[in-house]
This record gives structure tokens, C-alpha cells and sequence, in this order.
């Protein structure tokens, strides 16, 4: 039993992500893709300690609720429906509770502060600080769990980050006014004589299907890459309805608790409140990693051996794709993308990036961006002339990338050693400079 235990913890850590497609048929592959995705999720949300961002989340969340609220009361306040918008709240935090009722108390003294001029002058400031602070973050926060290392510009900032401000707190309130109105009007029609199995069931099914689609949006718009969307609505999908779940048992613990109790509902609105925010949150940034673990599982094969590579096959990887690019260039060809160096060459994506990283950061090549009609790409070329990026350019680059910068003596103390490194680098070099990698 052991051994068969070992086995399959070896066959899902290791043996699984060296299959390619063509080793098994579309059914077992699919069948193991769904496995990977799982396993990759779950590992990826420990070891990026997703709770510990949560946690982090929710606090820029409870900074940010008041000035978010505010802004959303005084648009409402603008089109009449304030007192609707207030009803929505309150039954979303589970009727007249204290968290509920403490919050809009808030909002409202910081509403009327507009007639001072506080509000225009410092406060306006310190507002529209507080929620980009907040939106900034979950970017960031997402961008990380999607290895985007590139945040959106200033100016999208602005027009995203307030474009999402209008339209996603909205969905929170309406999602949780309709889960509340639609339990209590079917609590009251009785054995639901005037209502056929089907319309029953879709009632049931409004609250969950605007939390799909703030999620499914969510998950498509925050973070700066390109998501695509059968991905983001698998996870939106469960999200949702993961929170929706949640969000059932929150309220009628805030409900129990207050018929329980009047001193310790009190006292529990606050912690309440903040369990939400943090559950909620946890259940959001998991969608996030199902949506990058669902469209990036091909980027993981051969993931621990390529975390384990050697130094030699690092460099022979490093000289086959920049010979690639380098011949590509030559010819006037269209220049590659890190897709198309990893499928015609049959490299491992996540491989492919880090290299193509390193090259960049050596300056040996850099991105362009192909648009076409359809999409915009972005692909690699030579950043030097192609007549002067040999092997041992390219070599002498790569070992001298990074920081020397240390107090160990390699002048005098470890001169020998230091000298001796020194001159076989530099035999080795020339040996290999006279040889381009456009005529490999």
C-alpha cells in the first residue's frame, strides 16, 4: 500500500507533466489535464500563500468601503434611488445589523461633509486616493498570481480602476438584495401552486447568475493579460456559487446571532464582517489561480525539471532559441513569438519565457509587438546586428549577468583563483566567437 501511495504521489508530482499530447488519446489527455489543473491550483495557492493576500486585501477592502460606498450613495442620491440603494445594503449585510447600520452612518456623515467644502477640497483627494489604493492593489495582487511583472499605465489606471468602481459594487449589492428578496418571496408562496419546476428553479438561479458575471468579469479585466474567457467563466462559475453559498450562511449567521442575543450580536458584527471580507476574498483570488492553473497548464510541463535544469543545457537552450530568432531575422521573416519557439521546437513554455527573459536582460533581444487585423502579438528579435551575436557573445553575457559586487578578495587573497577563472572564460570565448548564431 505504501508503495502504491508513493507511486501515484510521483505519478501526479512528476511523471504526469512529461506526457505529451500525442503519447496518449484526446480523452486521457483532456482527462489529465483537468487532473494537472486541480493539482496546480491547490499547489499554487498554498505555496503563493493566497490567505496571507487575502488578509491584505481585506484590509485595503475595510480602508476603502466607506469612500467607495460614498461614491456610489452620491450617484445614486443624483438619480433618487439612495433609499433603495440603502435597502440593498442593509439586507446584503443581513438586515438591519450593526456592521450595516455602522457603515451607513459612516458614509452618511461623510456625505455630509460636501457642505463645508472638506469633501471637494482634502477629502475629494484623500477619496479618490483610498480607492485607487484599493484597486491598485488587487491588480497587483492578481497580476502576481498571472506572473505579469507590467501594470497598466497612469492613464488606464484612471479610466479602468473608476470604469470597474461604478459597475462592480453594484453587482455586490444587487447580487445580495436578489439572494435575500428571492428566499423571502419563496418563503411565502405557498407549495408554489402559480409557479412551474422550471421558473422556480430560474428564480433561484438569478443571484448566482450576476455573481457569475461579475466574477467571469473580474477575472477578464483586472489583470494586465490577456484571459481568456472559457477559462474565466469555468472559474467564475465556481467562484460564484462558492460565494453565494457563503454568502447564505453569513447571513443567517448575522441573523441568528442578533434573535440569539442583542449584547452579543453587537459585539459579533464587527468580526462578522471581517470573516466575510477575508472568506470572500479567499474564495476570489482562488478563481483567479483556477483561471491561470485552467489557461496555463501547458506552461508546467516538464515544471520540475526545468526548475532543476543544469547550467550546460540553460546555455544550449539560450543558443538555439537566439539562433532561431537570429535566422528568422535574416531571412525577413516575421519574428517569432514565445508560442511558436516552444511548439515548432518542442521546448517547454515556462522554459522558453525564462530564457527569452535572460536574453532581454542581456541585451540580446528585445520585444516588438506585431499587430494584425485580428490581434496584437508580442514577439522577439536580435537587439545587436546579427553579424556580430556569436556563441561567445552570447556566453560571455550570460556569465557575467548579475552582481560581482562582493568583499571577498580576489585581488591579492584569491588572486590565483580568480586569474586562472578568469583566463579559461577567455579561452573559451574566443574559441566560440568567430562562430554566428545565424549560421548555425
Amino acid at each position: 500500500m505504501k508503495k502504491k501511495i508513493l507511486d501515484a504521489w510521483k505519478f501526479l508530482t512528476y511523471d504526469i507533466w512529461r506526457i505529451t499530447e500525442g503519447e496518449v488519446n484526446r480523452t486521457t489527455f483532456s482527462f489529465y489535464n483537468i487532473i494537472k489543473t486541480i493539482y496546480l491550483c491547490v499547489n499554487r495557492f498554498i505555496s503563493d500563500r493566497l490567505m496571507n493576500k487575502a488578509s491584505a486585501l481585506t484590509y485595503s477592502t475595510l480602508l476603502a468601503i466607506v469612500p467607495m460606498l460614498a461614491i456610489l450613495f452620491a450617484i445614486a442620491r443624483g438619480f433618487g434611488f439612495d433609499k433603495l440603494l440603502e435597502m440593498q445594503l442593509r439586507h446584503g449585510f443581513g438586515g438591519n445589523s450593526e456592521a450595516a447600520s455602522t457603515i451607513i452612518d459612516f458614509v452618511q456623515s461623510y456625505l455630509s461633509q460636501t457642505k463645508s467644502g472638506v469633501f471637494i477640497g482634502v477629502g475629494l483627494v484623500l477619496l479618490l486616493w483610498t480607492v485607487i489604493n484599493l484597486v491598485s492593489n488587487i491588480e497587483v495582487t492578481f497580476n502576481r498570481i498571472w506572473e505579469v511583472k507590467k501594470q497598466r499605465s497612469l492613464y488606464r489606471k484612471i479610466t479602468d480602476y473608476f470604469s470597474m468602481l461604478l459597475v462592480m459594487p453594484i453587482f455586490l449589492i444587487v447580487s445580495s438584495g436578489i439572494t435575500i428578496y428571492m428566499f423571502t418571496a419563496l418563503k411565502q408562496m405557498h407549495d408554489f401552486t402559480l409557479l412551474a419546476p422550471i421558473l422556480k428553479f430560474l428564480i433561484r438561479l438569478i443571484p448566482y447568475v450576476i455573481t457569475w458575471i461579475m466574477f467571469t468579469g473580474l477575472y477578464i479585466f483586472m489583470p494586465n493579460t490577456k484571459v481568456k474567457f472559457r477559462h474565466a467563466f469555468v472559474a467564475g462559475l465556481l467562484a460564484g456559487t462558492a460565494y453565494q453559498v457563503f454568502q447564505y450562511l453569513y447571513i443567517n449567521s448575522q441573523v441568528g446571532v442578533s434573535k440569539y442575543n442583542a449584547i452579543y450580536g453587537s459585539f459579533a458584527a464587527l468580526p462578522l464582517f471581517l470573516l466575510w471580507l477575508q472568506i470572500s476574498w479567499t474564495i476570489c483570488l482562488f478563481g483567479v489561480q483556477l483561471t491561470y492553473a485552467g489557461q496555463n497548464i501547458q506552461s508546467f510541463s516538464f515544471d520540475e525539471d526545468t526548475r532543476n535544469i543544469s547550467r550546460r543545457y540553460r546555455d544550449f537552450i539560450s543558443i538555439l532559441i537566439l539562433s532561431l530568432i537570429a535566422k528568422r531575422f535574416e531571412k525577413n521573416e516575421p519574428p517569432y513569438t514565445a508560442l511558436q519557439l516552444s511548439e515548432e521546437n518542442k521546448i517547454p513554455i515556462r522554459l522558453t519565457r525564462q530564457v527569452l527573459y535572460l536574453l532581454q536582460e542581456v541585451k540580446l533581444v528585445s520585444e516588438v509587438v506585431v499587430t494584425d487585423e485580428k490581434s496584437e502579438e508580442i514577439s522577439y528579435q536580435p537587439a545587436l546586428d546579427i553579424n556580430r551575436l556569436s556563441v561567445g557573445l552570447l556566453l560571455e553575457r550570460i556569465d557575467a549577468y548579475g552582481s560581482e559586487n562582493f568583499k571577498i578578495d580576489k585581488e591579492e587573497t584569491f588572486g590565483d583563483e580568480w586569474k586562472v577563472f578568469i583566463q579559461s572564460k577567455e579561452t573559451y570565448y574566443q574559441k566560440t566567437g568567430d562562430i554566428l548564431l545565424k549560421d548555425l
